[in-house]
């Protein structure tokens, strides 16, 4: 019995989550990805300070995965930031493998810090866009 209500809380969360998704504007979508990401870093940390590095490496190339999904929809030539932007995402992809390679928790760390500021940014233009629409 404790499975079934187990499972079904599980299910419940998925469901939100999905339907948080497939709900969200693009700008709350962007917020999301940089939340997760920041999150994904941060397990990384963790687990590299306490030696498990096949936890770290999944966290890793989860962060890598969104960093690639961020890159690809990215559109440089539409905006005067958006070079620097991708260069910022390059950058980040970078630090994120060597990282992982390396298994060094100071890149980790540095990485999380780019993700911090990169986020907090969208989270406030993303609440800049909210006010005026």
């Amino acid at each position: 019995m404790a499975y079934a209500s187990a499972y079904s809380g599980a299910a419940s969360s998925a469901s939100y989550l999905q339907a948080s998704v497939e709900t969200a504007s693009p700008a709350r979508l962007l917020v999301m990805l940089y939340d997760r990401l920041a999150l994904d870093c941060q397990r990384a940390i963790a687990a590299q300070e306490s030696g498990d590095h096949l936890v770290a490496h999944e966290q890793l190339l989860h962060a890598q995965a969104i960093v690639a999904e961020l890159q690809s929809s990215l559109r440089p030539e539409v905006w005067e930031g958006g070079p620097a932007l991708n260069s910022l995402y390059a950058h980040l992809m970078v630090q994120l493998v060597k990282a992982n390679v390396e298994r060094d928790v100071e890149r980790t760390r540095h990485c999380l810090g780019l993700v911090d500021g990169l986020g907090d940014a969208w989270r406030r233009a993303a609440l800049d866009t909210a006010r005026t629409a």
